[in-house]
């Protein structure tokens, strides 16, 4: 007896009083798949026939509405009229889900005479082959088989739950990732990190971690993982940014997927920039998996609001690794702006920002649909912003970034590109002059704080803070 998991069984079980099942995965696109019926089975059952790229063919008098739109859609060819001897057809896989139990007799005979497999809806003990109650979470499906519908889709729901959370990982063998991934850990808790970051650390082969890193998630690794204390300890022995550059770029090199785990965000002064810079100009391909900030994340979880309506309308991060007033301080305290719910007034936002003294050349970039599927990044400048954002029409939810630091993402997007351009073969070292940079020269001269009372900024027209910098050039 043949069971059909749909897809790629990963995890399967199965067993019923008298038969056992051999679980199979059916690759079925392009060919022939009969239904028999278009009932509320049917509905189930075609949708995941038709992702999977089945030749779908419905013999059934009348249909749900679904599987109406379906066949309007042209997605399925439906014979509206009873089954007859002779459907099956040409066909690899038999679904007999009518209501009256001997038209599906009828048909699994049928098929049982041309050696098809015949899936009955109305009396397993009658069919050749069961479906499994399925599910699939990213490149994995699940199919599970107990004698029992409602106990296989407990255990179906465990796992897929598990393997979506990330409580349940395992190695890819056959295809494994490659490169370098800069994964944010969170702020501490190992239960804040992401489920992309503790799938991909699943991955890993080396793991360069340090003292603000999840570090109880390293205890779950396999036992033939390097993982690399980079150390990090205030004002102690560490590993230079040259050393951690070099450890990533040379492992993934030799072929071996490099995880660097780190605390809070990679890109919230975590030098993840510094980082994927390093491994892109050595031709290393590189993921980056955001992470709850320390920034935001402690205080909430602290009880502490970073914003309040009425009370704080915006706030500035800061890195004091010197005190205010030396000389190695790059901290301007109305320094980079990171634009909210913006969109609307944007315009009016470039036109005071450059009123009061930033230059019209300013870089700035507008990420809409940030993390998702539909994202898309638009570089422009201060002068030219509301017209370019008009042109690409541009709609909410979008994150404005305004300032220097609007370069090194241009820089970081042309390695990017150009790396996936030669493949990720490429080994020859890219050099910064190498991309043209998408948006013009900062402009040099200092620049004026407007100040209004007390703060270092404006009140705009909707009563939040437009901050304006001294100094639009990133300081490093």
């Amino acid at each position: 007896m043949a069971v059909v998991a749909v897809g790629y069984v990963r995890c399967v079980a199965g067993r019923q009083a008298a038969d056992e099942a051999y679980l199979l995965g059916l690759r079925l696109r392009g060919r022939r798949v009969v239904v028999i019926g278009a009932g509320a089975v049917a509905a189930r059952r075609v949708p995941r026939l038709l992702a999977v790229g089945a030749d779908v063919l419905l013999i059934s008098p009348a249909a749900t509405p679904a599987i109406e739109e379906l066949a309007a859609a042209g997605r399925v060819d439906w014979r509206k009229r009873e089954y007859q001897r002779g459907d099956c057809d040409g066909a690899w896989l038999v679904c007999a889900c009518a209501g009256p139990a001997q038209v599906n007799a009828k048909a699994a005979a049928e098929a049982e005479e041309n050696r098809i497999w015949c899936v009955r809806a109305d009396d397993a003990s009658e069919s050749t082959a069961w479906t499994p109650a399925t599910g699939a979470t990213t490149d994995v499906s699940v199919g599970v088989l107990s004698g029992d519908p409602r106990h296989s889709a407990a255990i179906r729901d465990a796992i897929t739950t598990g393997l979506r959370s990330g409580a349940i990982t395992a190695r890819h063998y056959r295809r494994r990732e490659s490169g370098v991934a800069l994964i944010g850990g969170g702020p501490g808790d190992p239960g804040l990190i992401t489920v992309k970051g503790r799938q991909l650390l699943a991955e890993a082969d080396v793991v360069v971690t340090d003292r603000l890193a999840p570090r109880e998630l390293l205890a779950e690794l396999p036992p033939d993982v390097t993982v690399i204390d980079a150390g990090k300890v205030p004002y102690k022995r560490a590993m230079s940014q040259d050393e951690i550059n070099e450890a990533l770029v040379s492992n993934a090199q030799k072929g071996r997927f490099v995880v660097r785990l780190k605390g809070g965000d990679p890109f919230v002064f975590g030098r993840g920039g510094e980082e994927m810079l390093a491994c892109l100009r050595a031709g290393v391909p590189v993921t980056v998996v955001p992470g709850v900030s320390s920034a935001v994340g402690v205080p909430t979880a602290a009880g502490v609001p970073v914003t309040h309506r009425g009370t704080a309308q915006d706030f500035h991060v800061i890195s004091v690794h010197v005190p205010p007033g030396d000389e190695r301080s790059t901290v301007d305290w109305v320094g980079l702006l990171v634009l909210l719910l913006a969109l609307e007034r944007l315009g009016d936002v470039a036109r005071a920002l450059i009123r009061h003294g930033r230059p019209g050349n300013c870089p700035v970039s507008v990420i809409a649909d940030g993390t998702m599927p539909t994202q898309r990044t638009i570089y422009s400048t201060l002068d030219q912003l509301e017209r370019h954002v008009a042109d690409e029409e541009i709609r909410p939810p979008a994150v404005v970034v305004i300032g220097g630091v609007v370069t090194i993402a241009t820089e970081l997007a042309g390695l990017a590109r150009r790396l996936a351009d030669h493949g990720q073969a490429t080994t020859r070292r890219l050099r910064p002059g190498d991309i043209s940079s998408l948006v013009p020269p900062l402009a040099k001269e200092k620049l004026t704080s407007i100040k209004a009372g007390g703060t270092n900024g404006r009140k705009g027209r909707d009563g939040g803070t437009v901050a304006v910098a001294r100094n639009c050039v990133a300081r490093v």
